[in-house]
């Protein structure tokens, strides 16, 4: 069994855009451990104020997360490439349990290993509050339809 996660560095526009969209669709899924698996054994994070290392603590973290925020759905574009690293740009809207909606929009910046496993992400978020009528993203909970606008579509 092969522990390569394709496509593999050093990405070009197009695996890069491959390497983006993927990350997405698994996060969508709102699977800890089936995002994990994108990540090296001993994956380094900053989250926030969070830092975690391994697959473990993204389990436990991500498993966190998505009892706090509700309804999550994300959308990532891609902002740089270059050999083993992408930048990201990314926002997603969810609602806590109290029914307050924001959406939330950061930065990420992704290191890969020669499998293609992320050994490093760190990510800078800032949440806006916004009224329920506001949002964006109303595709079904899972992954984001291919003819859903993108985040610069949207001019977010």
């Amino acid at each position: 069994m092969s522990n390569q996660r394709p496509p593999l560095p050093p990405f070009d526009e197009e695996t890069a855009r491959q390497k983006v969209r993927a990350a997405e669709d698994a996060w969508n899924s709102r699977d800890p451990e089936r995002v994990s698996l994108a990540y090296s054994l001993d994956s380094r994070w900053r989250n926030r104020a969070d830092f975690l290392t391994g697959r473990a603590d993204i389990v436990a973290f991500l498993t966190r997360k998505w009892i706090r925020e509700l309804d999550y759905r994300l959308i990532k574009e891609i902002w740089a490439f270059r050999e083993n690293r992408i930048a990201v740009r990314f926002a997603y809207e969810w609602h806590d349990d109290a029914r307050n909606w924001y959406r939330s929009y950061g930065n990420e910046n992704w290191q890969f290993d020669a499998d293609g496993l992320m050994t490093h992400r760190h990510a800078s978020i800032n949440d806006l509050p916004i009224k329920e009528a506001d949002r964006l993203f109303h595709w079904p909970l899972g992954q984001r339809p291919d003819d859903h606008p993108s985040l610069s579509d949207l001019g977010l």
